[in-house]
Protein backbone atom coordinates (compact mmCIF):
# COMPACT_ATOMS: atom_id res chain seq x y z
CA UNK A 1 0.00 0.00 0.00
CA UNK A 2 1.23 3.52 -1.41
CA UNK A 3 -0.14 5.50 2.17
CA UNK A 4 1.07 8.78 0.50
CA UNK A 5 -0.83 7.87 -2.67
CA UNK A 6 -4.48 6.84 -0.38
CA UNK A 7 -4.04 10.14 1.82
CA UNK A 8 -3.85 12.36 -1.20
CA UNK A 9 -6.94 11.22 -2.34
CA UNK A 10 -8.67 12.74 0.78
CA UNK A 11 -6.07 15.44 1.08
CA UNK A 12 -8.46 18.09 -0.35
CA UNK A 13 -11.27 17.24 2.20
CA UNK A 14 -8.57 17.53 5.21
CA UNK A 15 -7.63 20.90 4.28
CA UNK A 16 -11.10 22.28 3.81
CA UNK A 17 -12.06 20.75 7.59
CA UNK A 18 -8.36 22.51 8.76
CA UNK A 19 -9.89 25.98 7.00
CA UNK A 20 -12.87 25.63 8.63
CA UNK A 21 -11.56 25.26 12.21
CA UNK A 22 -9.37 28.16 11.32
CA UNK A 23 -11.69 30.14 10.87
CA UNK A 24 -14.11 29.89 14.05
CA UNK A 25 -11.43 29.28 16.87
CA UNK A 26 -12.44 28.47 20.20
CA UNK A 27 -10.34 28.70 23.63
CA UNK A 28 -9.42 25.60 26.27
CA UNK A 29 -13.09 24.19 27.41
CA UNK A 30 -15.01 26.34 24.87
CA UNK A 31 -14.22 24.37 21.93
CA UNK A 32 -17.92 23.54 22.13
CA UNK A 33 -18.54 23.81 17.34
CA UNK A 34 -14.96 22.05 17.08
CA UNK A 35 -16.19 19.03 19.16
CA UNK A 36 -19.18 18.78 17.59
CA UNK A 37 -17.51 18.81 14.08
CA UNK A 38 -15.00 16.34 15.22
CA UNK A 39 -17.91 13.71 16.81
CA UNK A 40 -19.95 14.27 13.82
CA UNK A 41 -16.89 13.68 11.49
CA UNK A 42 -15.93 10.50 13.50
CA UNK A 43 -19.62 9.13 13.44
CA UNK A 44 -19.64 9.61 9.49
CA UNK A 45 -16.51 6.91 9.73
CA UNK A 46 -18.46 4.32 11.57
CA UNK A 47 -16.32 5.35 14.38
CA UNK A 48 -17.63 4.63 18.33
CA UNK A 49 -17.46 8.13 19.67
CA UNK A 50 -17.78 8.81 23.23
CA UNK A 51 -17.66 12.81 24.57
CA UNK A 52 -15.41 13.70 27.79
CA UNK A 53 -13.92 16.32 30.20
CA UNK A 54 -16.47 19.31 28.93
CA UNK A 55 -15.12 19.43 25.05
CA UNK A 56 -12.86 16.53 24.40
CA UNK A 57 -13.79 13.42 22.32
CA UNK A 58 -12.79 10.17 21.88
CA UNK A 59 -13.35 7.96 18.72
CA UNK A 60 -12.73 3.79 19.30
CA UNK A 61 -11.92 1.86 16.02
CA UNK A 62 -11.84 -1.60 16.86
CA UNK A 63 -9.51 -4.41 14.97
CA UNK A 64 -8.81 -7.60 15.01
CA UNK A 65 -6.87 -7.73 18.27
CA UNK A 66 -5.68 -6.92 21.11
CA UNK A 67 -3.22 -4.28 21.11
CA UNK A 68 -4.63 -0.97 21.33
CA UNK A 69 -2.63 2.06 19.95
CA UNK A 70 -3.99 6.07 20.60
CA UNK A 71 -3.18 8.85 18.29
CA UNK A 72 -3.68 12.73 20.21
CA UNK A 73 -4.51 16.05 18.50
CA UNK A 74 -5.72 19.05 20.43
CA UNK A 75 -8.12 21.38 19.40
CA UNK A 76 -7.85 24.67 21.55
CA UNK A 77 -6.87 28.30 20.30
CA UNK A 78 -4.69 31.30 21.48
CA UNK A 79 -6.26 34.62 22.02
CA UNK A 80 -4.92 36.41 19.23
CA UNK A 81 -6.24 38.33 16.93
CA UNK A 82 -5.38 37.39 13.66
CA UNK A 83 -3.46 39.68 10.79
CA UNK A 84 -2.90 37.27 8.09
CA UNK A 85 -4.43 38.07 4.43
CA UNK A 86 -5.77 34.73 3.83
CA UNK A 87 -9.54 33.47 2.52
CA UNK A 88 -10.17 31.52 5.36
CA UNK A 89 -8.21 34.02 8.61
CA UNK A 90 -10.28 33.73 11.48
CA UNK A 91 -13.75 35.21 11.74
CA UNK A 92 -14.12 35.66 15.88
CA UNK A 93 -12.20 38.40 17.00
CA UNK A 94 -9.07 38.20 19.13
CA UNK A 95 -8.63 34.60 18.44
CA UNK A 96 -6.69 32.57 16.09
CA UNK A 97 -5.44 29.18 16.09
CA UNK A 98 -1.78 30.77 16.17
CA UNK A 99 -0.24 27.24 17.32
CA UNK A 100 -1.67 24.95 14.81
CA UNK A 101 -3.94 22.89 16.52
CA UNK A 102 -6.52 23.68 13.74
CA UNK A 103 -3.71 21.38 11.79
CA UNK A 104 -3.41 18.69 14.40
CA UNK A 105 -7.17 18.39 14.56
CA UNK A 106 -7.24 18.43 10.93
CA UNK A 107 -4.56 15.22 10.24
CA UNK A 108 -6.68 12.87 12.86
CA UNK A 109 -9.74 13.81 10.99
CA UNK A 110 -7.73 12.19 8.01
CA UNK A 111 -6.13 9.10 9.75
CA UNK A 112 -9.10 8.43 11.33
CA UNK A 113 -10.51 8.29 7.83
CA UNK A 114 -7.65 6.32 5.96
CA UNK A 115 -7.66 3.75 8.86
CA UNK A 116 -11.29 3.44 9.25
CA UNK A 117 -11.18 2.40 5.20
CA UNK A 118 -8.66 -0.85 6.79
CA UNK A 119 -10.84 -1.44 9.50
CA UNK A 120 -11.14 -5.01 8.45
CA UNK A 121 -7.57 -5.35 8.21
CA UNK A 122 -6.40 -4.12 11.40
CA UNK A 123 -4.66 -6.32 13.70
CA UNK A 124 -5.62 -4.01 17.08
CA UNK A 125 -7.46 -1.18 18.22
CA UNK A 126 -7.08 2.50 17.54
CA UNK A 127 -8.02 5.40 19.79
CA UNK A 128 -8.15 9.13 18.44
CA UNK A 129 -8.14 11.37 21.10
CA UNK A 130 -9.37 15.06 20.40
CA UNK A 131 -8.02 17.30 23.20
CA UNK A 132 -8.77 20.29 24.86
CA UNK A 133 -7.65 23.14 26.64
CA UNK A 134 -3.70 22.00 25.91
CA UNK A 135 -2.63 25.96 25.99
CA UNK A 136 -4.30 26.64 29.42
CA UNK A 137 -4.82 24.40 32.03
CA UNK A 138 -4.52 21.30 30.39
CA UNK A 139 -7.27 18.86 29.13
CA UNK A 140 -5.38 15.88 29.33
CA UNK A 141 -5.16 15.05 32.61
CA UNK A 142 -8.94 15.50 32.75
CA UNK A 143 -9.37 12.90 29.85
CA UNK A 144 -7.44 10.43 31.61
CA UNK A 145 -8.99 10.82 34.88
CA UNK A 146 -12.45 10.09 33.08
CA UNK A 147 -11.05 6.85 31.41
CA UNK A 148 -9.54 8.03 28.08
CA UNK A 149 -6.60 5.00 28.30
CA UNK A 150 -9.17 2.51 28.97
CA UNK A 151 -11.91 0.36 27.64
CA UNK A 152 -9.64 -0.62 25.54
CA UNK A 153 -6.55 -0.34 27.55
CA UNK A 154 -4.21 2.06 25.73
CA UNK A 155 -0.74 0.10 25.20
CA UNK A 156 1.31 2.97 22.93
CA UNK A 157 0.44 6.90 22.05
CA UNK A 158 1.42 9.04 19.22
CA UNK A 159 1.34 12.79 18.74
CA UNK A 160 2.48 15.57 16.87
CA UNK A 161 2.91 19.52 16.72
CA UNK A 162 3.55 21.33 13.56
CA UNK A 163 7.28 22.93 13.37
CA UNK A 164 7.65 26.26 11.67
CA UNK A 165 11.49 25.66 11.77
CA UNK A 166 11.18 22.72 9.79
CA UNK A 167 10.38 22.59 6.41
CA UNK A 168 7.30 21.21 5.05
CA UNK A 169 8.23 17.20 3.91
CA UNK A 170 10.55 16.84 7.06
CA UNK A 171 9.96 15.10 10.16
CA UNK A 172 11.55 15.95 13.61
CA UNK A 173 11.79 13.34 16.32
CA UNK A 174 13.59 13.77 19.72
CA UNK A 175 14.74 10.46 22.12
CA UNK A 176 14.13 10.99 26.13
CA UNK A 177 13.69 14.62 27.10
CA UNK A 178 12.01 16.76 24.40
CA UNK A 179 10.29 19.31 26.51
CA UNK A 180 10.40 21.38 30.17
CA UNK A 181 8.51 20.94 33.29
CA UNK A 182 6.67 24.25 34.16
CA UNK A 183 5.87 25.83 37.58
CA UNK A 184 4.10 29.22 38.06
CA UNK A 185 4.44 31.22 40.83
CA UNK A 186 2.78 34.07 42.39
CA UNK A 187 4.46 36.61 44.92
CA UNK A 188 3.30 39.27 46.84
CA UNK A 189 5.73 41.53 49.00
CA UNK A 190 4.80 43.42 51.51
CA UNK A 191 6.25 46.42 53.30
CA UNK A 192 5.11 49.53 54.54
CA UNK A 193 4.39 52.92 52.90
CA UNK A 194 5.47 56.37 54.08
CA UNK A 195 5.96 59.68 52.05
CA UNK A 196 8.74 59.35 49.56
CA UNK A 197 10.50 62.27 51.49
CA UNK A 198 10.84 59.91 54.55
CA UNK A 199 11.88 56.81 53.17
CA UNK A 200 13.34 55.88 57.12
CA UNK A 201 9.54 55.61 57.94
CA UNK A 202 9.21 52.81 55.30
CA UNK A 203 9.76 49.47 54.34
CA UNK A 204 10.07 49.91 50.56
CA UNK A 205 8.55 47.05 49.12
CA UNK A 206 9.79 47.76 45.60
CA UNK A 207 13.73 47.81 47.06
CA UNK A 208 12.25 44.51 48.55
CA UNK A 209 11.24 43.02 45.36
CA UNK A 210 14.25 44.40 42.99
CA UNK A 211 16.39 42.26 44.97
CA UNK A 212 14.27 39.08 45.08
CA UNK A 213 14.24 39.63 41.20
CA UNK A 214 18.31 39.25 41.57
CA UNK A 215 18.59 36.62 43.99
CA UNK A 216 15.83 34.38 42.59
CA UNK A 217 18.60 33.90 39.09
CA UNK A 218 21.34 32.62 41.25
CA UNK A 219 19.17 29.80 41.30
CA UNK A 220 19.86 29.35 37.85
CA UNK A 221 23.36 30.73 37.83
CA UNK A 222 24.99 28.97 41.12
CA UNK A 223 22.82 26.61 42.36
CA UNK A 224 21.51 24.34 38.90
CA UNK A 225 23.70 21.90 37.52
CA UNK A 226 25.02 23.90 34.39
CA UNK A 227 24.51 20.93 31.76
CA UNK A 228 20.74 20.12 33.19
CA UNK A 229 18.42 23.56 31.60
CA UNK A 230 16.94 25.56 33.89
CA UNK A 231 14.98 29.21 33.02
CA UNK A 232 13.29 31.18 35.90
CA UNK A 233 11.37 34.09 34.40
CA UNK A 234 9.93 37.08 36.00
CA UNK A 235 6.89 37.89 33.65
CA UNK A 236 5.08 40.50 35.63
CA UNK A 237 5.58 43.11 37.98
CA UNK A 238 3.56 45.41 39.47
CA UNK A 239 3.76 47.73 42.72
CA UNK A 240 2.94 51.50 43.78
CA UNK A 241 0.89 54.39 43.28
CA UNK A 242 2.65 57.50 42.98
CA UNK A 243 6.24 58.67 42.60
CA UNK A 244 6.43 60.45 45.70
CA UNK A 245 5.05 57.22 47.27
CA UNK A 246 7.13 54.55 48.89
CA UNK A 247 4.99 51.28 47.87
CA UNK A 248 3.53 49.54 50.53
CA UNK A 249 2.96 46.18 48.20
CA UNK A 250 4.37 44.70 45.22
CA UNK A 251 2.87 41.74 43.34
CA UNK A 252 4.95 39.59 40.83
CA UNK A 253 4.53 36.45 38.80
CA UNK A 254 7.33 34.01 37.20
CA UNK A 255 7.55 30.36 36.07
CA UNK A 256 10.51 28.05 36.07
CA UNK A 257 10.85 25.42 33.59
CA UNK A 258 13.49 23.06 33.79
CA UNK A 259 14.36 19.16 32.60
CA UNK A 260 15.10 17.30 36.16
CA UNK A 261 11.22 15.85 37.30
CA UNK A 262 12.43 15.37 40.26
CA UNK A 263 14.07 18.39 41.25
CA UNK A 264 11.01 20.53 40.73
CA UNK A 265 9.97 20.43 44.23
CA UNK A 266 13.19 21.18 45.51
CA UNK A 267 14.35 24.47 43.38
CA UNK A 268 10.14 25.44 43.58
CA UNK A 269 11.16 25.24 47.54
CA UNK A 270 14.55 27.20 46.94
CA UNK A 271 12.70 30.13 45.23
CA UNK A 272 10.22 30.12 47.87
CA UNK A 273 12.86 30.38 50.64
CA UNK A 274 14.71 32.81 48.93
CA UNK A 275 11.99 35.36 48.70
CA UNK A 276 11.35 34.59 52.32
CA UNK A 277 14.71 35.19 53.70
CA UNK A 278 15.42 38.76 51.71
CA UNK A 279 11.49 39.91 52.66
CA UNK A 280 13.14 39.29 56.10
CA UNK A 281 16.75 40.34 56.17
CA UNK A 282 15.00 43.97 54.38
CA UNK A 283 12.25 43.95 57.23
CA UNK A 284 9.08 42.71 55.11
CA UNK A 285 7.47 40.15 54.17
CA UNK A 286 6.40 37.49 51.03
CA UNK A 287 3.46 35.85 50.04
CA UNK A 288 4.87 33.03 47.74
CA UNK A 289 1.83 30.86 45.92
CA UNK A 290 2.91 27.99 43.66
CA UNK A 291 1.22 26.58 40.64
CA UNK A 292 2.41 23.43 39.32
CA UNK A 293 1.95 23.31 35.67
CA UNK A 294 2.54 20.37 33.23
CA UNK A 295 5.29 17.30 33.95
CA UNK A 296 8.41 17.16 31.54
CA UNK A 297 7.71 15.04 28.65
CA UNK A 298 9.88 12.16 27.96
CA UNK A 299 9.77 10.15 24.57
CA UNK A 300 9.88 6.24 25.17
CA UNK A 301 12.87 4.81 23.07
CA UNK A 302 11.18 1.64 21.23
CA UNK A 303 8.12 4.43 20.39
CA UNK A 304 10.26 7.36 18.75
CA UNK A 305 12.11 4.35 16.91
CA UNK A 306 9.39 3.29 15.46
CA UNK A 307 7.83 6.77 14.30
CA UNK A 308 11.33 7.58 12.80
CA UNK A 309 11.09 4.16 10.83
CA UNK A 310 7.18 5.18 9.54
CA UNK A 311 8.30 8.59 8.91
CA UNK A 312 11.47 7.29 6.84
CA UNK A 313 8.86 5.06 4.92
CA UNK A 314 7.06 7.72 3.72
CA UNK A 315 9.69 10.40 3.49
CA UNK A 316 12.96 8.98 2.72
CA UNK A 317 15.73 9.05 5.99
CA UNK A 318 17.79 11.88 5.11
CA UNK A 319 13.93 13.63 5.87
CA UNK A 320 13.69 12.68 9.21
CA UNK A 321 16.14 14.86 11.74
CA UNK A 322 16.69 14.93 15.15
CA UNK A 323 15.54 17.92 16.75
CA UNK A 324 16.68 19.38 20.05
CA UNK A 325 14.73 19.49 23.27
CA UNK A 326 12.75 22.96 23.91
CA UNK A 327 11.90 24.52 27.05
CA UNK A 328 8.79 24.97 26.49
CA UNK A 329 5.83 22.92 27.81
CA UNK A 330 3.41 19.61 26.31
CA UNK A 331 0.22 18.15 28.81
CA UNK A 332 1.14 15.05 26.27
CA UNK A 333 3.56 14.56 28.87
CA UNK A 334 1.00 13.02 31.11
CA UNK A 335 -0.18 10.58 28.21
CA UNK A 336 3.43 9.62 28.72
CA UNK A 337 3.80 9.22 32.41
CA UNK A 338 1.49 6.70 31.57
CA UNK A 339 1.69 5.09 28.43
CA UNK A 340 4.84 4.07 26.12
CA UNK A 341 5.14 6.50 23.39
CA UNK A 342 6.18 9.70 20.93
CA UNK A 343 5.68 12.84 20.66
CA UNK A 344 7.10 14.25 17.04
CA UNK A 345 7.95 16.89 15.43
CA UNK A 346 5.81 18.16 11.83
CA UNK A 347 7.69 20.26 9.40
CA UNK A 348 5.11 23.06 7.96
CA UNK A 349 7.40 25.80 6.90
CA UNK A 350 8.19 26.92 3.79
CA UNK A 351 11.00 29.71 3.38
CA UNK A 352 10.03 30.22 -0.18
CA UNK A 353 6.45 30.91 0.06
CA UNK A 354 7.14 33.35 3.34
CA UNK A 355 5.59 30.75 5.58
CA UNK A 356 8.20 30.99 8.49
CA UNK A 357 6.33 32.48 11.44
CA UNK A 358 6.93 31.34 15.04
CA UNK A 359 4.12 29.82 16.51
CA UNK A 360 2.05 31.95 18.93
CA UNK A 361 2.40 34.94 16.20
CA UNK A 362 -0.46 37.02 15.14
CA UNK A 363 0.73 35.94 11.56
CA UNK A 364 1.74 32.23 11.93
CA UNK A 365 0.49 29.63 9.24
CA UNK A 366 1.71 27.02 7.70
CA UNK A 367 2.42 25.20 3.99
CA UNK A 368 -0.76 22.97 4.05
CA UNK A 369 1.18 20.30 2.19
CA UNK A 370 2.18 19.10 5.97
CA UNK A 371 -1.20 17.86 6.47
CA UNK A 372 -0.94 15.16 4.07
CA UNK A 373 2.37 14.17 5.61
CA UNK A 374 0.90 14.31 9.02
CA UNK A 375 -1.98 11.66 8.45
CA UNK A 376 0.71 9.33 5.76
CA UNK A 377 3.41 9.22 9.17
CA UNK A 378 0.33 8.70 11.90
CA UNK A 379 -0.76 5.99 9.45
CA UNK A 380 2.42 4.22 8.79
CA UNK A 381 3.16 4.12 12.56
CA UNK A 382 0.01 2.52 13.68
CA UNK A 383 -0.08 -0.15 11.33
CA UNK A 384 3.85 -0.89 11.55
CA UNK A 385 2.97 -1.06 15.24
CA UNK A 386 -0.29 -3.15 14.91
CA UNK A 387 1.17 -5.16 13.37
CA UNK A 388 4.33 -5.84 14.79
Amino acid sequence: MDILSEVKKIEKEVIDLRRKIHMYPELGFEETKTSELVYDYLKSLGIEVKRMAKTGVVGTLKGDGSKTIAIRADMDALPIQEENDIEYASQIPGKMHACGHDVHTAVLFGTAKILASLKDNLKGNVKFIFQPAEETTGGALPMIEEGVLEDPKVDAIIGLHVDPELQVGQIGITYGKAYASSDMFDIIVKGKSSHGAEPHKSVDSIVIAANIVNMLQTIVSRNANPLSPIVLTIGTIEGGHARNIIANKVRMSGIIRMMEEDKRDEVVEMAEKICQNVAKAMGGEVEFKRIKGYPCLVNHKEMTDLVKKAASSVLGYHNVVEVAPTMGVEDFAYFLERVPGCFYKLGCGNKEKGIDKPIHNNQFNVDEDCIKIGVAVNVATVLNYLSD
